[in-house]
């Protein structure tokens, strides 16, 4: 069985680019999960831990999370352009 890496070296040029968008999309994905997850994290500990305002701070960091990953989504989209 050959090792990946060299197998990668020797793929068609139409397969290599189909790969590296699909993993540049797929860190897209990652990275709009994240940025909610986060901010979802960040306004949990500041409702819980700092200033007990109990489900403001959450939805105001939530939203922010959201609208982080559509900014995400808009960059990707603006770089696809360019792929």
């Amino acid at each position: 069985m050959g090792r990946p890496v060299e197998a990668f070296f020797f793929m068609k040029r139409e397969n290599t680019r189909f790969l590296r968008e699909m993993a540049y999309f797929a860190s897209v994905g990652l990275s709009v999960s994240l940025s909610i997850f986060i901010g979802l994290g960040i306004g949990v500990y500041l409702d819980r831990m700092v200033f007990h305002t109990t489900p403001w701070l959450t939805l105001v960091f939530m939203i922010l999370g959201i609208i982080a990953g559509f900014r995400n989504i808009g960059l990707a989209i603006r770089k696809s352009k360019d792929l």
